[in-house]
C-alpha cells in the first residue's frame, strides 16, 4: 500500500436511494392510422411518443374514418377532449403490404384542376396522364398534387407545363391503402425469425427501453373486442421487459356479433375469459355529437385526467368521473340508457359502464374483469390494481442501482430505508393508508443469500374506492319534546 502522510478524503453511497417516479398512465396504442397523408417513411410497427395533437397528426396523418384508421379516434379523444399526454403510438398498416392498384380512369379538370375523390392515395405510385395509355407526365414540371383537409388529392396543372389550358380531363392510376387487409395477426405480431423484428403487440417491450418510461396501459380499440387480441393484450400487460407490469383496456363488442343488451354482457365476457386482473372490460360505446368512441378510449383520458390531478399517484378510481360523451350507444348508433340499478349489475360483473344519473354522463365501475371469480382486493379493485402495478414498477426503477452490489447490511439497510421513507411519504399524503418494507430471515435463507438472491418482503394498503356509500335513517321521537318549548 503506498505510504501516505495528511488528510485525505473518500465517499461512500448514499444511504437514502431517491425514488425514481413511473408515469402512472401511459398509454400504449396499437391500431391503423392515414399514413399516405404524411410526408416522409410511414412510421410501420415503430412506437411513436407524442406529447400534442399536432405531433401526432403530423407523424400518422389524420382521418375522420375511424373504423378503418382506428388510432384516429385515440388522438381525437385523448388530445382534442382530455387533454392529457404523453402516449405512444404503433401503426400496424404497411402501405407496402396493405394496398390495392387502382386501374386508370378519368378524372374531370375544371380551370385546371382535377380531384381524386378516393381517399387513401398513395401520392408517391400517382400516375398523371393527358390520354388513357398516354406518358406519364411529370410532377413538378406539368402538375402539382397535394391533399386537401379531406383527404382527396388535388391534381393542379401547372402553366409551364404540358397540360393545355383547356384540358377537360386527364387520366389517373395509382395505389391506395387498404385498411380492411389488416386483420387481428397484425395487432397480435410477434418476432420475425429471420430479421428478429417486432410487429404488434410484441413492441410493448420497446416502449421502456426507446423512451425510458413505463407503460401504464395497453389499448386497441376497434381491436380489442377480438378475444384473441384481448387475451395477448392482457399476457404482454402482465410482462413488460420481464419486469414491468400494466393494465389492458379492453371493449365487449356492442353489436349483433357480440351483445345488443346489458342482461347478456356477463355471459360474454365469460365466455369470452374476458376475466383477468389486469384486464378493463368495457361496454357500450359513447357518443358525443355524431362521433362515436369505444369506451376504453374515454376512459383511458378520464384515468390518466384522474392520474394528473393526483400528482400522478393512480390511488382514485376513474368512475364517477366526467365522460366527454352525450349519450351510450351500440355500434348501429342505437341509444344504451342504464338507469343505476342496471349499470350496478354490470358493476357487479366485473364490466364497467357508462351512466347518466346525477351529474351527466359518468364513467360507472371500479371492478377489474377478474371480479366477481376473485374478491382479492389487490386483484378486484380497479385503483389498487394500478396502485400495485405502479407500487412494484416503481421499485425496479428505484433499486435497479443496486444490482450486483455485494449483499451486506449497509446494502440490505439501504433498500429498507429508502423504501420505508417513500411509503412514508405515500402515507402521509394518502395516497396509501400505510405501507412498509421488511427484510425477513425466514425469507431469506442461506442457500439463497449465497446464490446472490435477497428479498425485501412489501407491505401496502392503497385506499379501496367508496363504492356504496349508507346512510342509517331512523325516527327519534324524543325530538317531538321540540313541540312543548
Amino acid at each position: 500500500m503506498t505510504y501516505k502522510h495528511g488528510v485525505y478524503i473518500s465517499e461512500v453511497p448514499t444511504s437514502v436511494v431517491s425514488p425514481v417516479r413511473s408515469s402512472a398512465g401511459l398509454p400504449v396504442v396499437f391500431g391503423t392510422a392515414p399514413v399516405n397523408l404524411i410526408t416522409g417513411e410511414a412510421p410501420v410497427n415503430r412506437p411513436v411518443l407524442c406529447y400534442t395533437y399536432s405531433e401526432a397528426v403530423e407523424r400518422f396523418g389524420y382521418s375522420d374514418d375511424w373504423e378503418n384508421y382506428t388510432l384516429c379516434e385515440f388522438i381525437k379523444s385523448h388530445f382534442a377532449l382530455f387533454a392529457c399526454a404523453p402516449v405512444v403510438l404503433v401503426n400496424v398498416l404497411d402501405p407496402v403490404v396493405h394496398k390495392i392498384a387502382v386501374p386508370e380512369a378519368s378524372v374531370a379538370m375544371v380551370s385546371g384542376i382535377a380531384t381524386i375523390t378516393t381517399k387513401g392515395v398513395l401520392l408517391s405510385s400517382l400516375k398523371v396522364r393527358l390520354t388513357a395509355g398516354g406518358a406519364d407526365m411529370v410532377k413538378g414540371t406539368d402538375y402539382t398534387a397535394e391533399f386537401d383537409n379531406e383527404g382527396q388529392v388535388v391534381i393542379t396543372r401547372l402553366t409551364t407545363g404540358s397540360i393545355p389550358s383547356g384540358q377537360t380531363e386527364v387520366f389517373v392510376e395509382y395505389d391506395k391503402l387498404d385498411p380492411s387487409a389488416v386483420v387481428a395477426n397484425d395487432i397480435i405480431g410477434g418476432v420475425d425469425a429471420e430479421t428478429g423484428a417486432y410487429t404488434g403487440l410484441e413492441l410493448l417491450n420497446k416502449v421502456f427501453p426507446l423512451f425510458r418510461l413505463v407503460p401504464g396501459m395497453v389499448l386497441a380499440p376497434g381491436w380489442s373486442h377480438d378475444p384473441t387480441v384481448a387475451a395477448v393484450m392482457v399476457a404482454k400487460a402482465s410482462n413488460i421487459n420481464s419486469h414491468f407490469k400494466c393494465i389492458a383496456l379492453t371493449d365487449i363488442p356492442a353489436d349483433a356479433g357480440g351483445v345488443l343488451k346489458y342482461t347478456d354482457v356477463p355471459a360474454w365476457k365469460n365466455t369470452n375469459s374476458y376475466t383477468s386482473e389486469r384486464q378493463v372490460v368495457c361496454w357500450p360505446k359513447v357518443k358525443l355529437g355524431d362521433e362515436e368512441y369505444h369506451l376504453s378510449t374515454q376512459l383511458a383520458g378520464i384515468i390518466c385526467k384522474t392520474d394528473a390531478d393526483k400528482d400522478d399517484v393512480p390511488y382514485a378510481s376513474p368512475s364517477n368521473k366526467d365522460l366527454q360523451a352525450n349519450g351510450a350507444v351500440l355500434n348501429d348508433g342505437t341509444e344504451v340508457t342504464l338507469g343505476p340499478d342496471q349499470a350496478a349489475y354490470l358493476n357487479g360483473e366485473g364490466i364497467i359502464t357508462a351512466l347518466n344519473f346525477i351529474g351527466g354522463w359518468k364513467v360507472w365501475g371500479n371492478r377489474t374483469g377478474a371480479y366477481p371469480a376473485v374478491t382479492d382486493p389487490k386483484d378486484a379493485f380497479l385503483p389498487i390494481r394500478r396502485m400495485f402495478d405502479w407500487i412494484s414498477n416503481t421499485l425496479v426503477l428505484m433499486f435497479w442501482q443496486k444490482v450486483d452490489y455485494p449483499i451486506n447490511r449497509r446494502m440490505v439497510e439501504t433498500v429498507v430505508d429508502s423504501a420505508n421513507i417513500w411509503l412514508n411519504g405515500l402515507a402521509a399524503r394518502e395516497f396509501i393508508l400505510g405501507g412498509r418494507v421488511e427484510f425477513l430471515p425466514e425469507e431469506n435463507p442461506t442457500t439463497d443469500l449465497t446464490d446472490g438472491i435477497v428479498r425485501f418482503h412489501v407491505y401496502v394498503t392503497p385506499p379501496s374506492p367508496a363504492r356504496e356509500i349508507d346512510f342509517i335513517v331512523e325516527y327519534d321521537p324524543q325530538y317531538l319534546a321540540a313541540l312543548f318549548g
